[in-house]
């Protein structure tokens, strides 16, 4: 049966709702990991030693270039295979995906960095000034307020990236709208829609308001 049914609507709901709310789950723990990662990977290639600038970027070129999907089952299965089978699904979901957005999130910090005045920088220098000093009151204060409206669209792309999880058991919505059609035989489309609704119903307005900072901020730099 694939005609409307309002009925499977009301029946599929508190499926749907609750892999919602593991969708939102999934974004807070990834998007922590993606946010402080991130930080720490672009300070690495500002003021690392040469190898670990180069390691670290070259790690985090393979993240960028390789899709998402395919790392999500490779960690999977060697986490599952050699490392600790009893790891669950959300865990190792949201840490691939955390780590897989702190290599964008990360090269915004680093152009929050390289827009920092050179003079600042001089100055800090003449001034003799220690790196923690020079980073956490003239480089973070700044590097955060220019990178903030960078930051929040890589996590709101990354929270419609959750249903990708559901390859490996992540009773997100999508898996949830599925489990269902496949007990009933019946409500993907509903289950489908829900999944949409709810997705752009949190999505949207966080969009907006990452769209008003971002033209506060550079409006503010003029």
């Amino acid at each position: 049966m694939n005609e409307w049914n309002n009925d499977t609507v009301v029946e599929v709901f508190p499926a749907m709702w609750e892999g919602f709310i593991v969708v939102l789950q999934v974004t807070l723990v990834a998007g922590l990991i993606a946010v402080l990662l991130g930080l720490l990977v672009a300070i690495a290639e500002r003021i690392g030693p040469p190898w670990v600038r180069r390691v670290v970027s070259g790690v985090f070129q393979f993240i960028r270039n390789t899709p998402l999907l395919v790392q999500v089952l490779f960690v999977w299965t060697a986490t599952s295979l050699y490392i600790n089978p009893e790891w669950s699904a959300f865990a190792v979901g949201s840490a691939v995906l955390g780590v897989h957005y702190a290599s964008y999130t990360s090269e915004s910090y680093r152009a929050g960095i390289e827009a920092i005045p050179v003079g600042q920088w001089e100055a800090a220098t003449a001034l003799s000034l220690p790196t923690h000093r020079v980073w956490g009151a003239i480089v973070l204060p700044q590097l955060l307020r220019r990178s903030s409206a960078a930051v929040a669209n890589w996590i709101i792309a990354m929270f419609k990236e959750v249903p990708t999880l559901f390859v490996i058991g992540v009773l997100e919505m999508i898996a949830q709208a599925q489990k269902y059609q496949g007990q009933h035989y019946d409500g993907a489309v509903e289950g489908y829609t829900i999944a949409g609704i709810l997705f752009l119903a949190a999505s949207y307005p966080v969009a907006v308001a990452a769209r008003r900072l971002e033209n506060r901020l550079a409006k503010s730099h003029y």
